[in-house]
């Protein structure tokens, strides 16, 4: 059976029966003989459904937030704002799809020589809990209108999301069975991926999930794209605005509980400021509130499950013992819930956990460079690559550090690192490959054709 429990209370919300092999391969049949009728569908078409999957999301808004939180506990005044991301991205593809679907002609000896793009099939997408609706649609959005089948493999713990998304799609109009949701657990994933009807997949997860889908989608030739952890560092200059940066920084660290890839993970302070920095930092971590995620004034609620909390903590103690001090949290609260208070490391080096080890949750280590070029150093020490952020009232040094010192697949300056339909998305190293969202993430599972006419 597949368990859907709810964080906050530890209460079973519903289970699940395990689709058996022989109803994986039904779907998998399914979603390929609807995708041979869909991927004649003209464009116009596709952008009209797609625009009433729109409509759905904005009329059942507070429904699919409320079931957001109650599955993975998110706190409601995001569940909200995530459902509202999700309407963004669908509006931002149907106004550029046949923009960034186009044919590109070529200038070659031909008479005539161009680039098309066409669908490949069924994608698999095999998605993480902590944005349950985002990551499914900024998969499936471009998939749908570029015309592939969408096959998903959610987080067991919020397979109720999962089904209530099969279902927008399918009152929006779009063929039976063209995105189908698997409730499956992660040991089936494999026989899903080497399904020959199955052409490419994709993973949002951990950095040894995505070795394993990696290895199993290259073992049998199909394309995969990766978006993996992160310790996204943070570096702030001695002539920031440490008061705003604080704020800035500490919204980064606690959104979703902490649990987020792109989330601020390292705080890497120049000595002259590290005192000043550290002291306003926990002024606004010690502000934020902690509880009932649907209580709005909380701005923090429990984490997604009780193992990932306890794992959490454990991070917290080993850190400790290697040398960091803890000024504030660390504790795991009385009571029932995944809850986990915010939580600040410091006197925090480069061989320790919170600094080697992507962090998952409300902790924040905070690490002493001694100058700029220190602190570019440790920023960039580290196996992954996702995100990473500079502050300075110097913008052209900001950009200059953001865009040639800085190894990550987005690089902000006076900004926390934030996802955006516009701009693609994505991971180097040990954070992944490919990306998703802008016109590159169209274009991931497509045949880039060439056409040649003599």
């Amino acid at each position: 059976m597949i368990y859907s429990i709810n964080p906050a209370t530890e209460e079973l919300i519903t289970e699940y029966e395990e689709y058996s092999d022989q109803k994986i391969i039904g779907c998998i049949e399914k979603a390929d003989k609807a995708y041979h009728s869909y991927k004649e569908v003209p464009l116009d078409k596709k952008i009209s459904l797609m625009l009433n999957a729109t409509s759905i999301l904005e009329k059942q808004k507070e429904e699919f937030s409320k079931l957001m939180t109650v599955e993975m506990g998110k706190p409601i005044v995001q569940s909200r704002a995530e459902i509202d991301k999700c309407i963004w991205l669908c509006n931002y593809y149907c106004e550029n799809a046949e923009q960034f679907l186009a044919d590109e002609v070529i200038l070659t000896d031909a008479r005539k020589s161009f680039v098309s793009f066409q669908p490949l099939g069924i994608i698999l997408a095999v998605m993480p809990w902590n944005f349950p609706y985002w990551q499914v649609f900024r998969f499936a959005v471009p998939n749908l209108l570029a015309g592939n089948a969408c096959l998903l493999k959610h987080s067991s713990n919020v397979s109720g999301t999962a089904l209530a998304i099969e279902k927008i799609f399918k009152d929006a109009g779009f063929a039976e069975n063209l995105f189908s949701t698997l409730i499956i657990s992660s040991s089936k994933v494999k026989q899903v991926i080497e399904h020959p009807l199955v052409k490419a997949v994709t993973i949002t997860g951990s950095t040894p999930a995505g070795k394993s889908v990696a290895a199993i989608a290259g073992n049998v030739l199909k394309k995969s794209v990766l978006e993996l952890g992160g310790s996204d560092p943070y570096i702030i200059l001695e002539d920031a605005d440490l008061i705003e940066v604080a704020k800035t920084c500490v919204t980064s660290r606690l959104i979703n509980g902490g649990q987020s890839c792109i989330a601020a993970k390292r705080f890497i302070v120049v000595e002259k400021v590290f005192e000043q920095f550290q002291a306003v930092f926990l002024v606004e971590m010690k502000s934020r509130k902690m509880g009932n995620p649907f209580d709005e004034s909380n701005s923090l609620g429990p984490q997604a499950r009780i193992d990932l909390r306890n794992e959490l903590q454990s991070q917290v103690e080993q850190s400790v013992k290697q040398g960091a001090k803890l000024l504030l949290g660390g504790f795991i609260p009385e009571g029932k819930g995944a809850f986990y208070p915010p939580t600040v490391l410091t006197n925090v080096d480069e061989n320790n956990i919170a600094f080697k080890e992507e962090i998952f949750g409300p902790v924040a280590p905070l690490i002493k460079a001694k100058d700029e070029d220190d602190a570019i150093r440790l920023a960039n020490k580290t196996v992954f690559g996702l995100g990473a952020a500079v502050f300075t009232k110097d913008l052209d040094k900001g950009e200059r550090i953001a865009k040639e010192k800085l190894f990550a697949g987005a690089c902000f300056v006076n900004s926390f690192v934030k996802s955006d339909p516009r701009l693609p998305f994505g991971g180097i190293n040990q954070s992944g490959y490919g990306r998703e969202l802008g016109l590159f993430g169209i274009r991931e599972f497509v045949n880039i054709k060439t056409v040649y006419v003599s």
